[in-house]
């Protein structure tokens, strides 16, 4: 009868432990889970673009960023057939009828005016061109970890610029815009 009972309780002891042992393993699974949500924050904004120069052009553009990246995705309706420039502006004033009110270029780094990603240099705010068919609607979409939104990093950070559609194309060349022709559509990007 001892025996019965000392090897019941060895069970439950040995059941005890383990039970306890399953409990740590789930803490600790249940910590991580909560650390990668806290440093995996995703932050997104939309502005709208209002017509300059006496044009149609109207849209929305959509900044996402997470994990350091940021993704802009800009539809517009309104354009003439062909290619047309998009660049981030210094100033997030759009109330100038012809959209000069939003200043030049963001070149934060002070890089000579190229196309995106070029070794001899571009501003951050060169976004470059793209094309529109004849039903007038456009849509540029890039990823950059050299943006950010409301960061304070004055090389990186696009809250307090703009968002300016071009008539024409940027060359890619000319200093210090690109020669991209009138502004046709402009957005401030702000909270």
């Amino acid at each position: 009868m001892k025996t019965i009972k000392l090897a019941t309780i060895a069970f439950a002891l040995v059941c005890a432990t383990a039970c306890k042992d399953n409990k740590k393993e789930d803490v600790k699974e249940t910590e991580v889970e909560e650390v990668v949500k806290e440093t995996s924050t995703e932050k997104i904004m939309k502005i709208s673009l209002s017509p300059k120069s006496d044009s149609n052009v109207t849209g929305s553009v959509t900044f996402k960023e997470l994990d350091g990246v940021v993704t802009m995705t800009a539809k517009m309706t309104g354009l003439s057939e062909g290619d047309h420039a998009i660049h981030i502006h210094t100033e997030a004033d759009c109330s100038s009828a012809d959209g000069t009110s939003a200043g030049g270029h963001w070149n934060p780094t002070a890089q000579p005016h190229g196309k995106w990603g070029a070794e001899t240099g571009y501003h951050k705010g060169d976004i470059g061109n793209f094309t529109v068919a004849a039903d007038g609607e456009g849509i540029v979409t890039l990823a950059t970890d050299q943006w950010c939104i409301g960061c304070g990093d004055d090389t990186k950070d696009i809250l307090g610029k703009a968002v300016i559609v071009h008539q024409g194309t940027d060359d890619f060349t000319s200093q210090p815009s690109g020669a991209a022709g009138s502004r046709i559509s402009c957005g401030g990007i702000i909270e």
